[in-house]
């Protein structure tokens, strides 16, 4: 199988375990991370039957996959979400450095659909003052130390 058709059957894949998802009351989202051609694990959108708004399908579907995987990174993997990741889902994308995204519908679906990440976007790229998240930034604290300790630790693990 030819990469182009390999990758319409696993994002295929993905698309009908999300209208699975919608159907059993979950999120219209689902991902799959496949290594060496072979499907290594799933996630689905969980974020209200588990209430945990950090349950979306990509991450739900990385930490199954590191968990098969006995890995905290998705090396040599590709990642098939049924729709473009949201701010949070591309971090943690870019964290696991699977070697591959493929999705099917984009964020201006998503957003048509209830799922507006837009302000996200935009919030990112102000001062911390103009957010709309009220943060604060407490300087006067120790707040190197756990970062020197990491610098100088012999038995840290590189990420």
């Amino acid at each position: 199988m030819c990469q182009k058709d390999e990758d319409r059957y696993f994002l295929q894949q993905a698309i009908d375990l999300a209208v699975k998802n919608v159907e059993s009351q979950g999120g219209p989202f689902a991902a799959i991370v496949v290594k060496d051609g072979k499907i290594v694990a799933t996630g689905a959108n969980r974020v209200t039957a588990n209430n945990d708004p950090t349950a979306h399908a990509e991450v739900t579907a990385i930490r199954n996959a590191c968990s098969q995987l006995n890995a905290f990174q998705l090396e040599g993997c590709t990642i098939y979400a049924s729709c473009e990741p949201c701010p949070m889902c591309l971090g943690a994308i870019y964290w696991a450095r699977p070697a591959r995204l493929v999705f099917a519908a984009d964020r201006f679906q998503a957003a048509d659909a209830g799922f507006d990440d837009e302000f996200i976007y935009q919030e990112i790229n102000l001062k911390m003052e103009l957010r709309h998240l009220k943060t604060i930034h407490i300087t006067d604290l120790d707040s190197s130390k756990p970062l020197e300790m990491w610098k100088k630790s012999s038995g840290k693990i590189d990420y």
